[in-house]
């Protein structure tokens, strides 16, 4: 029996809770973070229009829009209504995946109740969701999850499409390559020189040449253009690492611009971190040469972290330690693993970063 999966994605979530709580930010261009050398959180769909997004440094996102607002996150809020979400979720199945604190699969092939139909359902959830948060979510319906995150993702906010399975290469086929999920913009670029603009033109490359030119990743592309998705919603989805990375414009090697780099990588994670409630104690560091040679260093530490400062100061010993990079860099990355639940920390605890860690294990 072909499945019936359905993706909800909330619309600017942390931005529209703050929004909601102050009626005065309605309507206007919100960020959530900042401060002197912070970074967005998120940002609300007025701020998006001017170019705000998340982990951009707050100085570059108040040029964007001298009018943005910044309030302060308010993560236990946040986690609050994530929970109301979840419960709304389990009402009508129990098999949810969630993917992050204000995003989840779910397959609805057998329902708790309400109606057959996957897309009636992903409405009635969508009702729910705004009569019990006030707030609004976008929702994609299709036959497994890749297709019903691409849905989701294709009419925000407070969106609902579908993608039926006679429908689904055309659609693909249709959609600009920076919009498959998985396929960020270096990877674009790279397609792009082989004159790959649409998913028409990903098609008409065979798994060998992709294999070829993007490693493992060239089947995953070979399968996804083609809608071929075999995992199952799992309700016990555990993360083994989190993390972020960023290729540069121009290679770089002076240490401050590299540090100026890392910043915004270090508050990407640390948002994913916070979407998840975990926390990790092993920080690795990925360096990109000019030359597409690639090197790891990483450090366990006695103790767990989680904030943007922490991983930052870690990523930045790491990047001194045995040596700073010597040559060009063009893609620099942190990823924490060694991950639990950030509930499970201690209240009072205190890390002194630098004093505190295991054995480093590096390569090269």
């Amino acid at each position: 029996m072909q499945k019936k999966i359905i993706h909800i994605d909330m619309d600017a979530f942390y931005a529209s809770i703050e929004q909601r709580e102050n009626p005065e930010l309605a309507g206007q261009p919100v960020a959530v973070g900042g401060g002197k050398r912070g970074v967005v959180t998120a940002a609300s769909y007025e701020a998006r229009v001017f170019g705000v997004r998340s982990a951009m440094p707050a100085g570059l996102a108040l040029r964007l829009c001298p009018r943005l607002i910044f309030v302060k996150p308010r993560f236990e809020l946040y986690r609050e209504v994530s929970q109301q979400l979840r419960a709304i979720f389990r009402s009508y199945t129990d098999l949810v995946e969630p993917v992050s604190i204000d995003e989840a699969y779910l397959d609805v092939t057998d329902v708790r109740r309400g109606p057959r139909s996957a897309t009636l359902i992903a409405r009635a959830i969508k009702e729910d969701i705004r009569a019990a948060t006030r707030l609004t979510a976008t929702a994609g319906v299709s036959f497994n999850k890749f297709l019903a995150k691409t849905a989701s993702g294709m009419n925000k906010p407070d969106g609902l499409t579908v993608i039926l399975p006679e429908e689904a290469r055309d659609v693909l086929a249709a959609m600009a390559i920076e919009r498959f999920h998985g396929i960020g913009p270096a990877t674009a670029r790279r397609m792009r020189e082989l004159g790959v603009e649409t998913g028409a033109d990903l098609l008409r490359m065979t798994e060998a040449e992709l294999a070829e030119r993007f490693g493992r990743a060239g089947r995953h592309y070979f399968r996804m253009v083609r809608g071929i998705d075999d995992r199952e919603v799992r309700t016990d989805r555990t993360r083994k690492s989190l993390g972020a990375e960023r290729t540069f414009e121009h290679d770089i090697i002076d240490p401050a611009g590299m540090r100026d780099r890392m910043e915004p990588i270090a508050a990407e994670v640390a948002r994913r971190l916070e979407q998840a409630d975990l926390a990790g104690r092993t920080v690795t560091l990925k360096i990109k040469y000019h030359d597409f040679t690639i090197s790891t260093r990483s450090r366990t530490l006695a103790q767990s972290i989680w904030s943007a400062k922490d991983i930052l100061a870690i990523g930045m010993d790491l990047l001194r330690d045995p040596f700073p990079p010597s040559r060009a860099v063009r893609l620099l990355g942190l990823t924490l693993s060694n991950l639990h639940s950030r509930s499970e920390e201690p209240e009072d605890r205190q890390l002194v970063l630098g004093l505190q860690y295991l054995p480093r294990t590096k390569n090269a």
